[in-house]
């Protein structure tokens, strides 16, 4: 009887020497011996298959961000906080990649969402001797991790563009070990470095651009991100291409006056999704056993975001882009500016259906979701507003929490929302777009025809001055959105 499927490849050898062989294990005992698979047993500890034929980025990821000991601050199945690939869209729809796999520049922004400090390589921009001496370097520490992208051909493999992370190095013989996450396909190996440098200096046809290699390391900080770029909708790289090339364009071609009129070009000729493409990430919580006690270090994630939060409100930037707002909403009351909402009761529901999902780890949409606001009185100095929900999926109903930050500031224009129903104002449209505002590029004021108006746009979107928290924060997008520069106007390709 036939039996439908593949079980397995056999490893084309030579170029490549499997891990368990007699020869694969002489050369681990010397590589170990030399002290370049020093990462091996961090990586090893969490080595795991990818669970889709595409998720080769994504277990490679998850991988990596579990070795280096970053919390996701999010659960994973019960109470745990734990990286699965599953659990990696932030940046790209799951159902997207897992039909057609996901960029280089996408992993590396994934990496940047998720709490790692990411060195992204392509070939075009590194040479075989910067990749050797990247590979010695995270191969003789626990410190740090290199992933590389490569066409597996080259190494007379199946298949085509491929993500998995460098577990050792053979300093004598110029090997690296891969530690294939396509385990249902090939075991681990050893493959000559300037082969795996030819494997990685091919042209991706679907993005027409060098695969490449990518050095992770942690954040040496708290995971306080507040804010992200998403590209789970259709028009990111609409919204993208705008902000950094599109934009510069059109403030050369306008005779501009003042901040105001900056501001109103950039926001009335950018497109309708950039609403979508600035997200405030909200942390999620079971409530497994009716605990109203946030744990230490719950209070002190809320609290960095609410500090992130205060900073962000204290700048002179959102001073004009709420002063902005307040004038839009003021010509069109029945809308809000961009198609934002800011009451607390709208941001519970979404927030309350992105952390449905991110518990659920459904990448579908959920059958039913409920919504409370409500104050959480804890040990805490003060109150933490939070939503509570009540998710259900397939008949099963699950009781969550959602923890908002929120700042004391004086109610403006931006604040649609009882007052007494808080403990201060959650992140808004204004917060949004100021971040955005000072993560994009400095030269995107240069074409400003007024040189006092260019060195004034200058000076408010300065991160320079900025307190370390929020500088942090900014820098944090400005890498999201150079990363997902490099993948303007193509299409992901499939691994």
């Amino acid at each position: 009887m036939a039996v439908a499927g593949l079980y397995r490849r056999v490893l084309p050898s030579p170029p490549a020497i499997e891990f368990s062989s007699p020869e694969g294990k002489q050369l681990f005992t010397e590589a170990l011996a030399g002290g370049t698979a020093e990462g091996f047993f961090k990586l090893i500890s969490y080595y795991q298959t990818q669970s889709e034929p595409a998720y080769c980025g994504l277990a490679t990821l998850a991988m990596v961000l579990n070795a280096l000991a970053i919390d996701p601050g999010r659960t994973w199945k019960g109470p745990w906080r734990w990286f699965d690939d599953s659990m990696l869209d932030c940046c790209e729809p799951l159902e997207k990649i897992k039909s057609q796999g996901i960029t280089f520049g996408k992993v590396a922004c994934l990496a940047v969402c998720n709490g790692a400090q990411v060195e992204p390589f392509r070939t075009d921009q590194s040479s075989i001797e910067d990749f050797r001496e990247r590979v010695v370097s995270c191969t003789s520490s626990e410190d740090c991790h290199l992933i590389v992208s490569y066409n597996r051909a080259v190494f007379k493999q199946t298949g085509s563009g491929h993500f998995s992370p460098i577990g050792g190095y053979h300093a004598g013989k110029d090997m690296v070990l891969i530690l294939d996450v396509a385990r249902f396909k090939y075991p681990p190996h050893w493959v000559p470095l300037s082969l795996l440098w030819d494997a990685m200096n091919t042209i991706d046809k679907a993005t027409g651009h060098c695969r490449g290699f990518m050095v992770m390391s942690k954040l040496q900080k708290a995971t306080s991100v507040l804010y992200t770029m998403s590209c789970k909708h259709e028009n990111w790289n609409v919204v993208a291409k705008y902000l950094t090339e599109d934009l510069p364009l059109l403030l050369t071609s306008k005779n501009l006056k003042d901040v105001n009129d900056v501001l109103c070009v950039v926001f009335r000729s950018a497109p309708s999704s950039l609403r979508d493409f600035i997200k405030w990430i909200a942390e999620v919580r079971r409530q497994d056993d009716g605990s109203t006690i946030l744990s230490e270090e719950e209070k002190g994630r809320v609290a960095l975001k609410e500090e992130v939060l205060k900073q962000i409100r204290e700048t002179e930037l959102f001073k004009n882009v709420t002063g902005y707002l307040g004038f839009e909403r003021s010509l069109c009351e029945s809308e809000a500016p961009l198609g934002y909402t800011d009451s607390l009761a709208d941001i519970a529901a979404n927030v309350c259906c992105q952390g449905a999902g991110l518990l659920t780890g459904k990448i579908r949409l959920l059958n039913g979701c409920g919504k409370d606001i409500k104050l959480l009185n804890s040990v805490c100095k003060e109150p933490v507003t939070v939503v509570s929900g009540t998710v259900t999926t397939d008949g099963t109903e699950q009781m969550v929490d959602m923890l908002i930050p929120s700042s004391e500031t004086k109610p403006s224009c931006l604040c649609d929302f009882d007052q007494n129903s808080c403990s201060g104002i959650p992140p808004s449209i204004g917060d949004g777009l100021t971040v955005l505002i000072f993560a994009l590029p400095q030269d995107t004021w240069l074409g400003l025809k007024e040189e006092k108006l260019q060195a004034e746009m200058k000076g408010l979107t300065s991160a320079d001055c900025l307190p370390t928290l929020l500088q942090e924060e900014v820098l944090h997008l400005q890498r999201q959105l150079y990363f997902l520069k490099a993948d303007l106007n193509i299409s992901p390709s499939s691994s």
